[in-house]
């Protein structure tokens, strides 16, 4: 729909909700303050609306402006994914559509496991919710606890999970496009064998 097929359209729907709410176009603009006349040419489609003149219009009727306008309706913004198993860790998709930046709830389990860094095309940036995330990127090995983010390319050998001492949870986003490195965190205090 186009913009003008939009603005033809507001004229008869200003007549249809002041005639369904039996308003005068006297008593609309004695509560707008705007001219009979140019009530009357908005009705017919001989003025075209503006804000200035439909906001007062939509307050007298008590309706939200899309309804002047006919906006279209705004779909289901809730993501229902259900929840993926994977190696024990379970994702919760938060992002609809394939491709391009994905978005993750993740709630990895408590236990140790000896890291196995890899490496991959793309982006990732995570933020713990609670527990401790424990990421070994490169040379690095850092754990991350709650509030804290680290953001890195996925070309540099990283694997990340529980630290062993409870469950952690945390957000992860993955994007295709391969950035440096920024890493956010406090280093661990445990040697990398640990």
């Amino acid at each position: 729909m186009t913009t003008d097929d939009v603005l033809a359209g507001v004229g008869p729907r200003l007549r249809r909700i002041r005639k369904e709410r039996e308003v005068t176009l006297a008593a609309l603009s004695e509560r707008t303050g705007i001219s009979v006349s140019t009530l009357s040419r908005l009705e017919s489609g001989l003025r075209k609306p503006s804000l200035e003149l439909l906001l007062p219009i939509a307050q007298a009727h008590q309706v939200p402006l899309d309804e002047l306008v006919g906006a279209p309706p705004v779909g289901d913004p809730r993501v229902r994914a259900e929840p993926i198993v994977r190696g024990g860790r379970t994702h919760w998709p938060l992002t609809r559509q394939p491709g391009g930046l994905q978005a993750f709830k993740v709630l990895e389990p408590r236990r140790r496991q000896e890291p196995e860094p890899r490496t991959h095309e793309g982006y990732e940036w995570l933020y713990v919710l609670s527990g401790k995330l424990r990421i070994v990127l490169g040379e690095h090995d850092v754990v991350l606890t709650a509030g804290e983010a680290a953001e890195f390319d996925t070309r540099v050998p990283h694997w990340f999970g529980s630290t062993g001492e409870g469950p952690v949870e945390f957000l992860s986003l993955f994007g295709p496009q391969g950035e440096r490195m920024h890493v956010r965190a406090r280093p661990s205090r445990r040697g990398k064998g640990d």
